[in-house]
């Protein structure tokens, strides 16, 4: 385990990247970036996410040997696989060293079969779910674009369902309240080594028996600062796309106290946002437009648990899980990670899509550049972004989820190839 040097970060205010839409964090008191290298710490995880963190590793070590920008990376194990083996989660100081002494935060995945805490609660749940609570990353981002030639599993065949100009939306997920919670506050305060308080109520009227139950706190708060996250996405997309965009509330307020508040703060944010087209869906219907209809929707805004579903589902949009990015941003911390989970029976097989992995780290790269105001990484943001999309212009080799025979690191291989010819070229004169 590295011997960690504990520095203090600065406070971030939201900023944008520009090419892709998401929301991004930046200081705007900060002078250029001066560090010899960006710190990254590193999480592959379980399963395939260690597969696919590979793939990474193999991307920033080109950007490394090809352009001038450096990395300082540590690598920490961590998951159910880790908790099998070791009887922990993560080593200690790990959640302190995320916090204290990293730029970014990137993850693989976690989750193994059979790896529970004495309280059934997921092994390596301190690793994400702590840092999302811990960290404050109240904004999970997932920018959902169909890129051409993608194809779509659809009843077992591969073809194209949506033509790629339908597909362009950023759905924004509430990412420390509502259903989750409480796991969420459980798996911060064993990240910090604190003790968990439970809530406890005695009986609910009109039920007999055992009863499992969770709260579904949404705060105004929360809500709030979430929804405007969602309107100013919304402005700077308009801007930089060139078109009008939307803003989609979806939610359950029809029969959810929670989603009345969340509903009613997503009018009160809407009334101060003219220019800026508002809808309103429920879940159930929502979940029929979506793949209806995905030309009709921009910045899609949602509740936790609502999000965690709608999300996975927006990303058979695009291809499927193995295409999915994400970004988890807050006031002071980000982390980025693929979509999909460590799908244990793919593990040691070299056949998942690593394309996703790849995207967060484009996501990654772009965020850091904006924040540090670093040229160098933002060209290099493009040029990963560009090899990505030749790579599928091109008909280059795919995973069997989009039909293909390709492995994981034939496509990582291929992609990272892309990006040294291209490197080359734009730093050649460098």
């Amino acid at each position: 385990m590295t011997v960690y040097q504990v520095s203090h970060v600065s406070v971030w205010i939201i900023g944008f990247g520009r090419r892709t839409g998401w929301v991004v964090l930046m200081n705007d008191e900060l002078v250029p970036h001066s560090m010899a290298a960006y710190r990254l710490s590193v999480l592959p995880g379980d399963g395939t996410g260690r597969e696919v963190m590979a793939e990474a590793l193999r991307i920033l070590a080109v950007f490394e040997e090809n352009s001038p920008i450096r990395f300082e990376i540590t690598e920490i194990p961590c998951g159910g696989q880790y908790y099998l083996e070791t009887g922990e989660e993560w080593p200690e100081g790990s959640f302190e060293h995320c916090r204290d002494n990293s730029d970014a935060i990137l993850l693989g995945a976690i989750g193994w079969p059979g790896a529970r805490l004495p309280n059934g609660d997921m092994a390596g749940g301190q690793t994400i779910l702590g840092l999302r609570s811990g960290l404050e990353l109240f904004a999970n981002v997932r920018p959902v674009k169909l890129y051409k030639g993608v194809p779509h599993k659809v009843h077992g065949i591969h073809k194209q369902v949506w033509e790629p100009d339908l597909v362009d939306m950023v759905m924004i997920r509430e990412n420390t309240e509502g259903l989750y919670h409480s796991l969420l506050r459980r798996m911060e305060q064993r990240a910090k080594g604190q003790k968990d308080e439970p809530i406890v109520i005695e009986e609910f009227p009109g039920l007999e028996g055992e009863v499992a139950w969770d709260p579904r706190p949404i705060s105004r708060k929360g809500s709030e600062r979430i929804v405007k996250f969602a309107f100013d996405l919304a402005h700077h997309r308009q801007e930089k796309l060139g078109t009008p965009q939307s803003v989609t509330c979806v939610d359950k307020s029809n029969v959810s106290r929670g989603c009345q508040l969340f509903r009613k703060v997503f009018r009160e944010i809407a009334s101060e946002h003219e220019g800026v087209e508002t809808k309103e869906a429920y879940i159930d219907a929502f979940t029929m437009w979506l793949v209806r209809d995905p030309e009709d929707l921009d910045v899609v805004v949602l509740p936790n648990m609502f999000g965690d579903i709608a999300t996975d589902l927006a990303s058979v949009l695009q291809g499927g899980m193995g295409m999915a990015a994400s970004a988890n941003l807050g006031p002071n911390h980000m982390l980025f990670e693929p979509v999909h989970g460590s799908s244990p029976k793919y593990a040691g097989k070299n056949v998942v899509n690593p394309i996703a992995m790849l995207q967060s780290v484009q996501m990654m790269f772009e965020a850091i550049a904006y924040r540090k105001k670093d040229s160098n990484l933002d060209r290099c943001a493009d040029i990963l972004q560009n090899a990505i999309q030749e790579h599928f212009d091109e008909g280059g080799c795919v995973t069997y989820d989009l039909g293909g025979d390709a492995s994981t690191s034939d496509v990582g291989e291929a992609i990272a190839e892309r990006c040294e010819i291209m490197l080359r070229e734009q730093f050649a004169t460098a």
